[in-house]
């Protein structure tokens, strides 16, 4: 598996990481704790050394899975979590980043992950009540305790990521970014690549959608996020089949998968993007895995920027109250 560094401090992570969101939280039932387990250690076993979490990923229960996980290769990994919400009766609740809360929420990730330093601590959300600036400082305070090493961001805008970066580096910016998610082109990416921030891409397979396994008949089961978003209802699948079918061209002329191809070519934007694709299963792990040999030319790319300009995603990421509640 090839390394890509994320910032201008070293952070050196496989080119292709694990989010493992979805084995516990989001996308239906937590899958059964042992079996998520192999999953996890497979990836080490195939050369993944990047692993993403947060706390309120259950709440709690992935992070406690990914810290019994990963005890084994704690020196051979490297390991995300994330803060910045309000965490009540089990749910969230609201962001919350106060420095308190950031402290608090630090020490509690640091014990179910069974390790004495956080490798990149993200904010999860933008805290609109809390300046930037307290956060940043905050999260120097806890690298200079050694609580945490590097410092990143989710889903914020370019002014947040600046003020940020100023007051302490920022090694990477998570935010969605696929070949049917490219919002971030506009701005985010020109200015995290200016500032030297790698940038963390969650959902480079659509939450399963660009694998073309999902199709209009697909029912989303209780607990899966996907069932609420505007994107996955029953008629913006039908539309969104557009972009699948330009995909699977692809897939085909290059003897691959639909998710190796859309991997491929978020792998091929920039050397310092790294996708983040989840999953619950070792084979379609192993699938996943494979798109880091997979090159594209700069004649595809061009052919898939050409064609993807012709087609119209339809249906939003997110409701708009999701969009309001959490940015989410």
């Amino acid at each position: 598996m090839p390394t890509r560094t994320l910032g201008k401090n070293g952070l050196e992570v496989s080119a292709l990481g694990l989010g493992c969101m979805g084995m516990s939280f989001g996308l239906g039932p937590a899958g059964e704790k042992n079996e998520m387990i192999k999953v996890i250690r497979s990836a080490v076993e195939q050369g993944v050394t990047f692993f993403d979490t947060a706390e309120v990923y259950g709440p709690y229960t992935n992070e406690s899975l990914v810290g019994e996980a990963l005890q084994p290769f704690r020196n051979k990994v490297i390991i995300a979590t994330k803060f910045g919400f309000n965490i009540v009766d089990g749910k969230m609740a609201g962001v919350n980043s106060r420095p308190e809360n950031i402290k608090k929420a630090v020490e509690a990730s640091l014990k179910r992950l069974r390790i004495d330093s956080i490798d990149l601590l993200y904010q999860h959300r933008v805290d609109p009540n809390v300046p930037i600036e307290d956060v940043a400082g905050t999260v120097n305070d806890l690298i200079r305790e050694g609580k945490a090493k590097h410092f990143g961001l989710s889903e914020a805008g370019a002014t947040t990521i600046r003020k940020a970066h100023a007051v302490q580096p920022v090694a990477a910016l998570q935010s969605e970014y696929s070949l049917w998610t490219r919002q971030h082109e506009k701005e985010i990416i020109p200015t995290i690549e200016e500032l030297g921030i790698g940038l963390v891409a969650f959902s480079p397979l659509g939450k399963g959608f660009l694998t073309g396994k999902i199709d209009k008949n697909t029912k989303f089961g209780e607990g899966d996020i996907r069932s609420m978003l505007p994107r996955y209802a029953e008629e913006a699948r039908t539309a969104n089949k557009a972009l699948l079918d330009m995909i699977a061209m692809f897939a085909e002329r290059k003897n691959a998968t639909n998710a190796q191809i859309a991997l491929a070519w978020v792998l091929a934007q920039k050397p310092w993007i790294v996708p983040i694709p989840g999953t619950t299963k070792i084979h379609r792990l192993t699938e996943n895995i494979g798109a880091a040999a997979i090159k594209l030319t700069a004649d595809e790319l061009k052919e898939m920027e050409a064609a993807s300009a012709q087609i119209e995603i339809v249906g939003n990421r997110y409701t708009e109250a999701m969009e309001k509640a959490t940015g989410l």
